[in-house]
């Protein structure tokens, strides 16, 4: 397979991750979540860190799964997701081989 035609999630395998204790990505505003009828976070996030939690009413960030692309800094229509860079020696680290 050429690296053309490889997808997304295969190509999340060439990515590592050091996970630090504290999100670098925060819900700025749960009540802004509550009443987005879209929930496009849900969506456009390549690596899947948001999820609605129906049950719970919230949106969850699975911040672990973060591949610091920034997608979610402009992609919000309520602008609700604030994002740092991770501190140093954490988050991505991108591998080649």
């Amino acid at each position: 397979m050429s690296q053309s035609q490889c997808g997304v999630s295969d190509r999340l395998f060439t990515i590592r991750y050091k996970c630090d204790d504290q999100s670098h990505l925060i819900i700025k505003e749960a009540d802004t979540c509550l009443k987005c009828t879209t929930k496009d976070c849900n969506y456009f996030c390549p690596s899947d860190v948001y999820e609605w939690e129906k049950k719970l009413k919230i949106t969850t960030v699975a911040y672990e799964n973060c591949i610091e692309c920034g997608t979610c800094r402009i992609a919000c229509p309520s602008d609700n997701i604030h994002w740092v860079y991770p501190k140093g020696g954490y988050g991505i680290t991108y591998k080649y081989g």
